[in-house]
Protein backbone atom coordinates (compact mmCIF):
# COMPACT_ATOMS: atom_id res chain seq x y z
CA UNK A 1 0.00 0.00 0.00
CA UNK A 2 1.84 3.05 -1.30
CA UNK A 3 0.64 6.56 -2.39
CA UNK A 4 -0.96 9.50 -1.47
CA UNK A 5 -4.38 10.19 0.30
CA UNK A 6 -6.54 13.23 -0.56
CA UNK A 7 -7.78 13.43 3.57
CA UNK A 8 -10.55 15.83 4.75
CA UNK A 9 -9.64 16.98 8.51
CA UNK A 10 -12.83 17.96 10.53
CA UNK A 11 -11.90 20.80 12.70
CA UNK A 12 -10.59 19.50 16.50
CA UNK A 13 -8.38 17.22 15.21
CA UNK A 14 -4.84 17.43 14.76
CA UNK A 15 -2.62 16.38 11.56
CA UNK A 16 -1.10 13.95 14.11
CA UNK A 17 -4.61 12.68 14.87
CA UNK A 18 -5.31 12.33 11.55
CA UNK A 19 -2.26 10.44 10.77
CA UNK A 20 -3.19 7.55 13.63
CA UNK A 21 -6.51 7.59 12.34
CA UNK A 22 -5.35 6.78 8.83
CA UNK A 23 -3.04 3.95 10.11
CA UNK A 24 -5.74 2.55 12.36
CA UNK A 25 -8.43 2.47 9.63
CA UNK A 26 -5.96 0.99 6.59
CA UNK A 27 -3.59 -1.35 9.13
CA UNK A 28 -0.28 0.25 8.36
CA UNK A 29 2.78 1.78 10.11
CA UNK A 30 4.07 3.96 7.76
CA UNK A 31 2.50 7.43 7.04
CA UNK A 32 3.14 10.88 7.48
CA UNK A 33 1.14 14.02 6.54
CA UNK A 34 2.17 17.08 4.09
CA UNK A 35 1.80 20.68 5.40
CA UNK A 36 0.47 20.77 9.25
CA UNK A 37 -3.17 22.26 9.36
CA UNK A 38 -4.11 24.11 12.88
CA UNK A 39 -6.17 21.71 15.17
CA UNK A 40 -9.07 24.15 14.62
CA UNK A 41 -8.53 24.44 11.21
CA UNK A 42 -10.66 21.62 8.65
CA UNK A 43 -9.94 20.90 5.31
CA UNK A 44 -7.59 19.17 2.85
CA UNK A 45 -4.43 17.16 4.38
CA UNK A 46 -2.48 15.28 2.20
CA UNK A 47 -1.32 11.95 3.74
CA UNK A 48 1.40 9.69 2.27
CA UNK A 49 1.72 6.37 3.33
CA UNK A 50 4.39 3.54 1.96
CA UNK A 51 7.10 4.22 0.21
CA UNK A 52 5.26 7.47 -0.63
CA UNK A 53 5.85 9.04 2.57
CA UNK A 54 9.94 9.93 1.12
CA UNK A 55 8.08 12.32 -1.38
CA UNK A 56 6.30 14.59 1.61
CA UNK A 57 8.61 17.10 1.01
CA UNK A 58 8.09 17.90 -2.15
CA UNK A 59 4.42 17.87 -1.96
CA UNK A 60 5.03 20.67 0.67
CA UNK A 61 6.48 23.15 -1.86
CA UNK A 62 3.02 23.00 -3.55
CA UNK A 63 0.93 26.63 -3.44
CA UNK A 64 -1.86 26.33 -1.19
CA UNK A 65 -5.93 28.00 -0.95
CA UNK A 66 -7.80 29.05 2.03
CA UNK A 67 -11.20 30.14 2.80
CA UNK A 68 -11.15 32.46 6.13
CA UNK A 69 -13.07 34.48 8.34
CA UNK A 70 -11.54 37.25 9.75
CA UNK A 71 -13.31 38.71 13.29
CA UNK A 72 -12.00 42.49 13.86
CA UNK A 73 -12.21 44.34 17.45
CA UNK A 74 -10.33 40.74 19.09
CA UNK A 75 -6.94 40.02 19.41
CA UNK A 76 -5.41 36.91 21.13
CA UNK A 77 -1.45 35.27 21.11
CA UNK A 78 -2.37 32.49 18.46
CA UNK A 79 -4.25 34.78 16.07
CA UNK A 80 -7.57 32.13 16.39
CA UNK A 81 -10.05 31.66 18.82
CA UNK A 82 -8.22 29.37 20.72
CA UNK A 83 -5.53 31.59 22.10
CA UNK A 84 -5.24 33.26 25.32
CA UNK A 85 -7.25 37.10 24.18
CA UNK A 86 -4.91 40.18 24.24
CA UNK A 87 -7.41 42.66 23.73
CA UNK A 88 -11.17 43.08 22.68
CA UNK A 89 -12.43 46.41 21.51
CA UNK A 90 -15.27 48.39 20.28
CA UNK A 91 -15.38 48.15 16.40
CA UNK A 92 -16.44 50.75 13.08
CA UNK A 93 -17.16 48.18 10.54
CA UNK A 94 -15.18 49.56 7.56
CA UNK A 95 -16.46 50.29 4.29
CA UNK A 96 -16.04 47.71 1.79
CA UNK A 97 -13.81 49.42 -0.52
CA UNK A 98 -11.56 50.01 2.72
CA UNK A 99 -11.80 46.45 3.17
CA UNK A 100 -11.01 45.44 -0.53
CA UNK A 101 -8.14 47.87 -0.85
CA UNK A 102 -6.53 46.85 2.10
CA UNK A 103 -6.38 43.19 1.24
CA UNK A 104 -5.51 43.90 -1.79
CA UNK A 105 -2.40 45.53 -0.74
CA UNK A 106 -0.97 42.33 0.58
CA UNK A 107 -0.64 40.70 -2.84
CA UNK A 108 2.44 39.18 -3.94
CA UNK A 109 5.86 38.73 -1.74
CA UNK A 110 5.28 39.96 1.51
CA UNK A 111 7.33 39.83 5.25
CA UNK A 112 5.38 37.12 7.40
CA UNK A 113 6.00 36.87 10.71
CA UNK A 114 4.52 33.78 11.71
CA UNK A 115 2.40 32.90 15.07
CA UNK A 116 4.20 31.89 18.11
CA UNK A 117 1.63 29.11 18.38
CA UNK A 118 2.98 27.05 15.58
CA UNK A 119 4.43 24.02 14.48
CA UNK A 120 7.98 26.20 13.51
CA UNK A 121 11.27 25.19 15.61
CA UNK A 122 12.93 27.42 17.18
CA UNK A 123 16.25 26.31 18.05
CA UNK A 124 15.19 22.95 17.68
CA UNK A 125 11.80 23.29 19.68
CA UNK A 126 8.37 23.70 18.31
CA UNK A 127 7.59 27.37 18.98
CA UNK A 128 4.32 26.28 20.38
CA UNK A 129 5.67 24.12 23.48
CA UNK A 130 8.33 27.18 24.15
CA UNK A 131 5.13 29.29 24.32
CA UNK A 132 3.15 27.28 26.65
CA UNK A 133 6.00 27.22 28.63
CA UNK A 134 5.47 30.88 29.11
CA UNK A 135 9.38 31.60 27.47
CA UNK A 136 10.00 34.82 26.19
CA UNK A 137 11.43 34.68 22.03
CA UNK A 138 10.16 35.82 18.85
CA UNK A 139 8.94 34.39 15.56
CA UNK A 140 11.50 35.31 12.94
CA UNK A 141 10.42 37.41 9.65
CA UNK A 142 9.66 35.24 6.43
CA UNK A 143 9.52 35.82 3.02
CA UNK A 144 5.93 34.67 1.54
CA UNK A 145 4.17 35.20 -1.42
CA UNK A 146 0.06 36.03 -1.81
CA UNK A 147 -0.63 34.60 -4.88
CA UNK A 148 -4.51 36.08 -5.06
CA UNK A 149 -6.89 37.33 -1.91
CA UNK A 150 -10.44 37.84 -2.41
CA UNK A 151 -13.36 39.50 -0.67
CA UNK A 152 -15.90 37.28 -0.60
CA UNK A 153 -19.13 38.81 1.81
CA UNK A 154 -18.77 40.73 4.51
CA UNK A 155 -20.57 40.33 7.68
CA UNK A 156 -20.94 43.67 9.18
CA UNK A 157 -23.41 43.00 12.42
CA UNK A 158 -20.71 40.19 13.18
CA UNK A 159 -17.62 42.29 12.78
CA UNK A 160 -16.12 39.91 10.12
CA UNK A 161 -15.33 39.30 6.32
CA UNK A 162 -14.97 36.00 4.15
CA UNK A 163 -11.91 35.79 1.86
CA UNK A 164 -10.20 33.08 -0.05
CA UNK A 165 -6.41 33.30 -0.73
CA UNK A 166 -3.92 31.26 -3.03
CA UNK A 167 -0.78 31.86 -0.60
CA UNK A 168 2.80 30.31 -1.14
CA UNK A 169 4.51 27.37 1.18
CA UNK A 170 4.93 28.70 4.54
CA UNK A 171 2.14 31.42 4.59
CA UNK A 172 0.27 31.28 7.68
CA UNK A 173 -3.34 32.71 7.24
CA UNK A 174 -3.68 33.42 10.80
CA UNK A 175 -0.57 35.64 10.79
CA UNK A 176 -2.25 37.59 7.30
CA UNK A 177 -5.50 38.16 9.24
CA UNK A 178 -3.41 39.84 12.00
CA UNK A 179 -1.54 41.86 9.69
CA UNK A 180 -5.04 43.20 7.88
CA UNK A 181 -6.45 44.01 11.20
CA UNK A 182 -3.09 45.91 12.17
CA UNK A 183 -3.79 47.85 8.86
CA UNK A 184 -7.47 48.69 9.40
CA UNK A 185 -5.82 50.09 12.94
CA UNK A 186 -8.24 47.41 14.71
CA UNK A 187 -7.17 43.70 16.23
CA UNK A 188 -8.12 41.24 14.20
CA UNK A 189 -7.98 37.55 14.20
CA UNK A 190 -8.98 34.16 11.89
CA UNK A 191 -12.33 32.83 13.42
CA UNK A 192 -12.51 30.19 10.99
CA UNK A 193 -10.41 28.28 8.69
CA UNK A 194 -10.56 26.40 5.56
CA UNK A 195 -8.01 24.68 3.78
CA UNK A 196 -9.83 24.09 -0.15
CA UNK A 197 -6.24 22.81 -1.97
CA UNK A 198 -3.07 21.54 -1.47
CA UNK A 199 -1.22 21.66 -4.80
CA UNK A 200 -3.29 19.33 -7.16
CA UNK A 201 -4.85 17.75 -3.91
CA UNK A 202 -9.00 19.43 -3.84
CA UNK A 203 -11.32 19.90 -0.97
CA UNK A 204 -13.85 18.50 -3.77
CA UNK A 205 -11.90 15.05 -4.14
CA UNK A 206 -11.11 15.18 -0.07
CA UNK A 207 -12.12 11.86 1.86
CA UNK A 208 -13.48 12.22 5.45
CA UNK A 209 -12.65 9.40 7.98
CA UNK A 210 -15.55 7.90 7.89
CA UNK A 211 -15.27 7.61 3.66
CA UNK A 212 -12.18 6.40 4.27
CA UNK A 213 -13.58 3.44 6.47
CA UNK A 214 -15.77 2.19 3.87
CA UNK A 215 -13.64 2.51 1.10
CA UNK A 216 -10.44 1.86 2.52
CA UNK A 217 -7.44 1.77 0.32
CA UNK A 218 -8.96 2.01 -3.10
CA UNK A 219 -8.91 6.01 -2.71
CA UNK A 220 -4.85 5.66 -2.46
CA UNK A 221 -3.51 7.60 -5.17
CA UNK A 222 -0.27 7.53 -7.35
CA UNK A 223 1.82 9.68 -6.39
CA UNK A 224 3.47 10.55 -9.62
CA UNK A 225 -0.09 12.21 -10.81
CA UNK A 226 0.41 14.69 -7.48
CA UNK A 227 3.67 15.95 -8.20
CA UNK A 228 2.62 18.80 -10.72
CA UNK A 229 4.23 21.37 -9.76
CA UNK A 230 7.67 19.85 -9.55
CA UNK A 231 9.20 19.55 -13.71
CA UNK A 232 9.21 16.09 -15.05
CA UNK A 233 12.19 14.72 -16.73
CA UNK A 234 11.76 10.95 -19.22
CA UNK A 235 14.99 9.02 -18.51
CA UNK A 236 16.33 6.94 -21.22
CA UNK A 237 15.23 3.44 -20.80
CA UNK A 238 19.25 1.92 -21.04
CA UNK A 239 19.62 4.46 -17.87
CA UNK A 240 16.49 2.97 -15.19
CA UNK A 241 18.73 0.57 -13.77
CA UNK A 242 21.26 3.09 -13.07
CA UNK A 243 19.12 5.84 -11.75
CA UNK A 244 17.43 3.30 -9.47
CA UNK A 245 20.40 2.00 -8.17
CA UNK A 246 21.84 5.73 -7.23
CA UNK A 247 23.19 6.93 -10.13
CA UNK A 248 23.73 10.10 -12.49
CA UNK A 249 22.68 10.55 -16.13
CA UNK A 250 24.27 13.01 -17.69
CA UNK A 251 22.41 15.76 -19.54
CA UNK A 252 23.67 18.68 -21.58
CA UNK A 253 20.45 20.68 -21.92
CA UNK A 254 19.42 22.95 -19.42
CA UNK A 255 16.81 21.39 -16.63
CA UNK A 256 15.50 23.01 -13.63
CA UNK A 257 16.72 22.20 -10.39
CA UNK A 258 14.00 19.65 -9.00
CA UNK A 259 12.73 17.26 -11.11
CA UNK A 260 10.27 13.95 -11.18
CA UNK A 261 12.02 11.60 -13.21
CA UNK A 262 9.71 9.01 -15.47
CA UNK A 263 11.11 6.25 -18.08
CA UNK A 264 8.56 4.84 -20.38
CA UNK A 265 5.21 6.65 -18.30
CA UNK A 266 6.60 4.86 -14.98
CA UNK A 267 7.70 7.38 -11.94
CA UNK A 268 11.07 6.83 -10.65
CA UNK A 269 11.43 9.28 -8.22
CA UNK A 270 13.09 12.80 -7.67
CA UNK A 271 16.45 13.84 -8.87
CA UNK A 272 18.20 17.78 -8.95
CA UNK A 273 19.93 18.59 -11.79
CA UNK A 274 23.40 20.06 -11.15
CA UNK A 275 26.83 20.56 -13.24
CA UNK A 276 25.02 18.81 -16.44
CA UNK A 277 24.22 15.58 -13.96
CA UNK A 278 20.29 14.37 -13.10
CA UNK A 279 21.56 13.12 -10.31
CA UNK A 280 19.09 10.78 -7.88
CA UNK A 281 18.03 12.26 -4.81
CA UNK A 282 14.61 10.08 -3.89
CA UNK A 283 14.29 6.80 -5.61
CA UNK A 284 10.42 5.67 -5.14
CA UNK A 285 10.21 2.67 -7.97
CA UNK A 286 11.69 -0.76 -7.14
Amino acid sequence: MNGFLNALKPPGMSSHDMVNAVRRILNIKKAGHAGTLDPAAAGVLPIAVGRATRLLEYLSLSNKSYRGEILLGKSTVSGDLLGEITEICEVQFPPTEKILDTINSFKGKILQRPPIVSAIQINGKRAYDLARKGQDFEMPLREVEIFSIELLKTYPEKNSFLIDAEVSKGAYIRSLAVDIGEKLNVPALLKFLLRTRVGDFFIENAYSLEELETLGETVILKPDSYLSHIPSYELPENRRKAFLNGLSTGERRPQPNLLTVFCNNEFLGVARYKNGEVAPVKVYAT
